[in-house]
């Protein structure tokens, strides 16, 4: 049973990201709230379960991530689309996801072995986390005022600089891997 626990939460946040998208779309912050601290959460538990009882599966490498980003571009979507947050934003955390996807499978191709996340990327997911759940908390009618907006933007500034600054180090990182195949090609 302790195997599937990891899986397991990592199943019900990807079961959360359509009634977090329904709960934003339709404007019920606190349940929003609720679930994507849930969610957080969540991901937090299934990591550490996974990591100290050797638990570490293929499915839980490739869903874990993937119901992380499916629940932070889920937000973002409606945080954008309810003008709680610019744009950019979202086209950024998009492109990185995308080029990360990208490099990860060209590396499959090659025969190597796919990028784990490293520690920037970590700190990148927990920052757009709480900038996400500040942002929701934040934008409740009672909380608007012009420090919140402020809050939010000093919250949603650094997990852009950090997902910036982890896409680079990922850059980097299959550069170096695309270099040393190309020279065991010769």
């Amino acid at each position: 049973m302790k195997k599937n626990i990891p899986n397991l939460l990592t199943l019900i946040r990807l079961l959360i990201v359509p009634v977090l998208g329904y709960f934003l779309y339709f404007e019920h912050y606190i349940p929003a709230m609720i679930l994507f601290a849930f969610g957080g959460f969540t991901d937090v538990l299934d990591g550490y379960i996974a990591r100290k009882y050797n638990l570490i599966t293929k499915w839980g490498k490739v869903f874990d991530p993937l119901a992380d980003k499916l629940m932070q571009i889920t937000a973002l979507i409606f945080l954008v689309l309810h003008h709680f947050i610019p744009i950019i934003v979202l086209v950024i955390v998009i492109i990185k996801e995308a080029l990360m996807l990208t490099g990860g499978i060209m590396l499959y191709r090659k025969g190597k072995t796919v990028i784990g996340a490293n520690w920037y990327g970590k700190l990148a997911t927990v920052l757009f986390y709480f900038a996400i759940l500040a942002t929701i908390i934040l934008s409740l009618d009672s909380l608007k005022n012009v420090y919140t907006a402020i809050a939010i933007n000093i919250a949603l500034g650094l997990a852009v600089v950090c997902t910036l600054f982890a896409l680079a180090m990922y850059i980097l990182i299959y550069y170096r891997f695309s270099k040393n195949y190309e020279k065991e090609k010769k």
